[in-house]
């Protein structure tokens, strides 16, 4: 088991917490019409967690479509598959590495909170994008700091977030926000280059961006 595998196993209680907390269930719709989704479609949740996309997924397939959630922790999917509104007979959970899915030929793919968490971020949504047929689409929702003055103090915040939330970094000195940022700045300019009919909007005042296009 990888660092990585055992940190998200540990805390795979409290990301489900946090994935169910109010207001997050917004971001959850817009990502969803951010796919573009139709009756009897397959989509794909890259690091899928603990499952919490599912429910508005699998609304939006409906009951020919399916849903498939990937991810390589096993304590997080787990608790998916022990969550009824998280399963089914068209969803699937798939314990695999998101960076190198083992999937081809679906409808649509999405990201939300781990582009910043991959050591090659383009390398990941290459393969996310390749996972795609052509017409299809492929959305990144992501945590970041927000531009406005108003939110400097939640800036401050955000490292302490990222800290906390990720394997290894909690006694580094260096910034962490700004090595995440990069990260995900890195899977947003690989998916502008590998699609066209792009989106990018923002929520909570700033600090979750939704990137979203159609591959070619």
């Amino acid at each position: 088991m990888t660092d990585a595998q055992s940190f998200y196993g540990r805390w795979a209680a409290v990301y489900d917490r946090l994935a169910s907390a109010p207001g997050v269930s917004s971001w959850r719709e817009r990502t969803a019409d951010a796919l573009a989704l139709s009756p009897g479609d397959t989509v794909v949740e890259m690091g899928c967690g603990t499952g919490a996309n599912v429910p508005v997924l699998r609304d939006r397939v409906g009951p020919t479509g399916r849903v498939v959630g990937v991810d390589v922790t096993r304590e997080m999917l787990d608790r998916a598959r022990e969550r009824p509104e998280r399963t089914g007979e068209r969803v699937h959970y798939v314990r695999a590495d998101a960076a190198r899915p083992p999937i081809r030929d679906v409808d649509a793919v999405l990201a939300t909170f781990v582009a910043g968490i991959f050591e090659d971020p383009a390398a990941a949504v290459d393969a996310w994008c390749d996972s795609v047929s052509p017409g299809g689409r492929v959305a990144l929702l992501n945590f970041q700091r927000s531009p406005s003055a108003l939110a400097a103090p939640l800036n401050v915040a955000f490292e302490g977030f990222v800290r906390l939330s990720a394997p290894g970094t909690r006694l580094s000195r260096r910034s962490h926000a700004s090595a995440f940022e990069r990260r995900v700045a890195a899977a947003r300019e690989r998916l502008t280059e590998r699609t066209v009919d792009r989106r990018y909007e923002t929520m909570a005042g700033g600090f979750v961006g939704l990137l979203s296009g159609t591959v070619a």
